[in-house]
């Protein structure tokens, strides 16, 4: 005999795992049911997502932006 621990989502007629189980099509299961808090990500701020990138840039970049875009549109040709 087979047991598993799966997760699976119920779309309110059937539960759906959202693996593959390890049984042949049309086996009769037992099933508990316990319903799971969803998994939250913590989310980041701008900030860090912006801090984490870690861009090679001027320290003047962001007050200068425009001659340092200008710039870039010229080594490219446009």
């Amino acid at each position: 005999m087979v047991t598993q621990t799966v997760e699976a989502i119920y779309d309110g007629k059937v539960l759906r795992p959202k693996k593959r189980l390890a049984i042949k099509p049309n086996t009769p299961v037992q099933l508990t049911i316990r319903a799971v808090e969803p998994k939250t990500k913590k989310k980041k701020s701008a900030l860090k997502v912006i801090e984490s990138l870690k861009v090679d840039a001027p320290a003047n970049w962001s007050e200068d932006i425009e001659t340092y875009l200008q710039a870039q549109k010229r080594s490219h040709g446009s």
